[in-house]
């Protein structure tokens, strides 16, 4: 049996690949009009907040895909550097 070291942290190209993802199932997330009372909508907001962690603690640094204002994030606005 062989025993192999494991990388402790993704390639560029495996950081990659998930930020496609992550961008990919925060429009899935942030797409629904529906209201901020219901239960979905807050399921929803909680699950795109782990997801924004998760971007942070894996890349350093905020999603570049979201676009802030001072109230949050804007809903269907790219940010562009």
């Amino acid at each position: 049996m062989v025993r192999r070291n494991k990388p402790k942290a993704l390639s560029q190209a495996e950081v990659a690949a998930f930020m496609a993802a992550a961008e990919a199932l925060h429009k899935v997330i942030v797409a629904p009009l529906i209201s901020p009372q219901c239960d979905h909508y807050r399921t929803l907001r909680d699950l795109n907040e782990a997801l924004l962690k998760s971007v942070k603690e894996v890349t350093g640094r905020d999603a570049a895909f979201v676009a802030w204002n001072s109230t949050g994030p804007v809903v269907g606005q790219r940010r562009e550097h």
